[in-house]
């Protein structure tokens, strides 16, 4: 139907049915449109305007008139409103609401990429009006019914450009036990069930991170103030008190409203050179919380213990850090690097979540767990079958799986040099993290009890958890909560879908930024290794950069070479040189799509050793430092919450394939173009030897005639479009040359023929 837009919802019926039950259905009605604004770029051809939409899945062009463009020129990103949608014969009409400016302006990537997946930026008057109305500190009627805390020396750990503080800690030894305090933002005291600011909290769902700035789900007055647990003032907190055992199990919990202040505002960086890397003069400077920083360090490690002893599934994330100029470009890429202090608030985290989720469930009160389920058994047999081609053998059934074993098989083979390829099928293997309102504990951190309590600033599942664990505390009833678990349903539905929602969105902003650096770096040299192998080329991942870009087989001009899917090699046909996942190379940035986001590379060297069909031009850049500014707090493995990013690859090669298949023409055109007149030739030359039949003499004289070589100047004709006949024009050209040693031989024949 070319009525259908990206996203609609339709009624369907079933097309066809095969006989594994795979179904195809032919759409009958639509039932709900999901475009209402596009975003892109504005064009004009024949005095006709389009909106050419950023989104690639919205495949066609909006036709703006004249009267509508709102103040747009030719090739700037504007937001389109559809005005009417498509029909049969029709292309969309729409006009122009908004000029966000030119497409290469800086910020443009997350402008576009707010647009594209519809996340709320500006919040509503009436939003903004409640928020004004709170009060900008604590009021006296505050500190009633809560218990008081603030002699204790909480601190925060966050990175270096964090603003909201939704945590703090503190921990003390008793007897052979540990007392670790959580304490978490109280949101719930200031964000009411329906009120404004709660309708908008729900509606946005989780906060965004792009690289360059905050979409807060908050307003800022309460995110980064009323709210957030600054240091040197007093705040409102649910304070989650843990008794832990030497093995670091917990003996028991509990919850309390609180109000405590933080004694000081400290990042990754800091705790990790105090109590990991020795650094006296830092540790003096902060005499006054050594005590307790040494004491949250031995709870991170019994807590840490206990995670190695139930077999959690670790995977090695790199994530990218941006790092900007004074007008807002890039000024370079970095790898945060991952700390001993990132693990020990997130150990710290865990512990707090999984009281929370123990307490919901014990009391029946309606929330939302956190739920990772165990891989499905079709994801497992493709698992299974993949490790089966690379010689490894999986410890287990084929039905279910427990993440010991995935522990197990992560760390048989960490040495391997096909590891990356091993952990990204691993990660396919898994399903996503969801919110749901149902405990069925989550597979990748191996527990049975886990939900988000720890960012209530920041994720909407957390506030309400929050409100399940206070109604209990003061002695709500059943008949009085807000919420029944049928609710519950809907709003976990909600939650995992805005979860979901900022992850593509920031991704696209962020490879869209990856892009427009290479662009600026054509002809550059880089270092980096093999990540991914397909029957079409690799794909580099450049040192330190977060960065991979195609390195297409078109560009290995010095053989033909062949994919082996048991193997994940390509191997040189005549020389038999190969190409290896995880091998070193030296790569030239050759060209940069920005549209597609496709980075295209030219091989130099590999393995030290000069290579490949790229021209030497350009300079070695050499890979930049690592850097520790952390993401946002994650208490889970970030992979397990985005496994659409595994997916990524494969997309990607998807898209390859189209040049794939006029390279693979081109290769077979080399491999066989051996001259069909030089063929004509050699049965001239046999026809003359022979002078019983005149067979082949008129064989030959045939080969002659200009008429029959009409073919071959077809051939030739159709080889100029050199996008269609790589080999056409191999063969072509090779007969021309050819041609007159054919009629030369036909003479000669001729004249065998005559004498005899």
């Amino acid at each position: 139907m070319a009525e259908l837009m990206h996203g609609d919802k339709i009624l369907a019926r079933v097309k066809h049915e095969d006989d594994s039950g795979r179904k195809d259905y032919a759409p009958v009605e639509i039932l709900e449109r999901a475009q209402k604004r596009i975003v892109g770029k504005l064009a004009v051809q024949h005095g006709v305007w389009t909106l050419v939409p950023e989104n690639r899945r919205l495949t066609q062009h909006m036709l703006i008139p004249a009267g509508e463009l709102g103040g747009g020129k030719a090739g700037q990103v504007v937001i389109g409103e559809i005005t009417a949608y498509p029909s049969r014969y029709r292309q969309p009409i729409g006009k122009i609401i908004a000029v966000l400016g030119e497409a290469m302006s800086a910020g443009m990537e997350t402008d576009i990429a707010i647009e594209n997946h519809n996340i709320p930026a500006e919040f509503p008057a009436d939003v903004l009006a409640e928020s004004a109305s709170l009060p900008d500190e604590l009021q006296a009627e505050d500190y009633d019914n809560r218990l008081d805390l603030r002699h204790l020396p909480f601190v925060t750990i966050d990175g270096i450009t964090a603003r909201d503080f939704d945590d703090a800690v503190y921990a003390e030894k008793r007897g052979s036990n540990y007392r670790l305090y959580v304490a978490i933002a109280d949101v719930a005291h200031y964000v009411r069930p329906d009120s404004p600011l709660d309708a908008e909290a729900y509606n946005r769902g989780t906060s965004v991170y792009f690289p360059d700035r905050v979409i807060p789900m908050l307003p800022e007055k309460l995110s980064n103030g009323l709210c957030s647990l600054n240091p040197d003032v007093d705040r409102l907190a649910m304070v989650c008190e843990i008794t832990l055992a030497p093995d670091g199990s917990i003996k028991r919990s509990a919850f309390h409203d609180a109000v405590i202040h933080s004694h000081a505002r400290l990042t990754y960086e800091t705790v990790e050179e105090i109590l990991f890397a020795d650094n006296t003069l830092l540790r003096d400077s902060f005499a006054r919380l050594a005590r307790p920083l040494d004491t949250l360090k031995s709870v991170y490690h019994i807590l840490h213990a206990a995670r190695e002893a139930r077999s959690v599934i670790d995977f090695h994330a790199a994530e990218p850090e941006f790092i900007y100029d004074s007008e807002g470009k890039i000024e370079t890429i970095k790898t945060r690097e991952r700390l001993e202090s990132h693990r020990l608030i997130e150990e710290c985290m865990i512990a707090a979540n999984i009281c929370a989720a123990k307490t919901i469930g014990k009391h029946k009160i309606p929330a939302l767990y956190r739920v990772h389920d165990d891989p499905s058994e079709e994801r497992l047999a493709r698992l299974i079958d993949f490790l089966g081609k690379r010689g490894i053998r999986w410890q287990g059934g084929a039905e279910s799986a427990t993440p010991q074993q995935f522990s197990e098989l992560l760390s048989r083979c960490a040495e391997r040099p096909d590891y990356a390829q091993i952990e990204t099928m691993v990660l396919r293997s898994m399903s996503q993290a969801i919110y749901v309102p149902d405990n069925r504990g989550h597979f990748g951190l191996a527990l049975e009890h886990y939900a988000h309590f720890t960012s209530p600033i920041r994720r909407y599942p957390d506030l309400l958890v929050h409100r399940a664990i206070r109604h209990h505390l003061h002695g709500g009833s059943r008949e009085d909560y807000p919420y029944s678990a049928e609710s519950m349903v809907e709003k976990g539905k909600h939650c995992s879908m805005t979860e979901r929602r900022a992850d593509e969105a920031t991704r696209d902003a962020m490879d869209f930024l990856k892009c427009e650096f290479m662009s600026h770096r054509i002809g550059e040299h880089y270092h980096g290794r093999i990540a991914g192998i397909t029957n079409f080329g690799f794909f580099v991942a450049l040192d330190d950069l977060g960065i991979d870009g195609l390195v297409h087989v078109s560009t290995l001009t010095n053989d033909y070479y062949h994919y082996h899917s048991d193997t994940f090699t390509l191997t040189g046909e005549r020389s038999g040189y190969r190409f290896a996942l995880m091998d070193e190379v030296e790569i030239q940035v050759a060209k940069v799509d920005l549209e597609d986001r496709k980075i295209d590379f030219e091989l130099i060297a590999h393995q030290g050793k000069a290579l490949g069909g790229g021209k030497k031009r350009g300079k070695t850049t050499a890979p930049p430092a690592q850097t520790t500014t952390p993401a946002a707090k994650t208490t889970e493995p970030a992979q397990v919450t985005k496994t659409a990013k595994a997916a990524k690859t494969t997309k990607t090669a998807e898209k390859a394939t189209k040049p794939a298949k006029v390279e693979k023409a081109a290769k077979t055109a080399g491999k066989t173009a051996k001259p069909a007149a030089a063929k004509a030739a050699k049965t001239a030359e046999k026809a003359a030897k022979s002078a019983k039949t005149t067979k082949a003499a008129k064989t030959a004289e045939k080969a002659a005639k200009p008429a029959k070589t009409a073919k071959a100047a077809k051939t030739a004709e159709k080889a100029a479009k050199p996008a269609k006949a790589a080999k056409a024009t191999k063969t072509a050209a090779k007969t021309a040359k050819t041609e007159k040693a054919a009629k030369k031989t036909a003479a000669k024949a001729k004249r065998t023929k005559k004498n005899a």
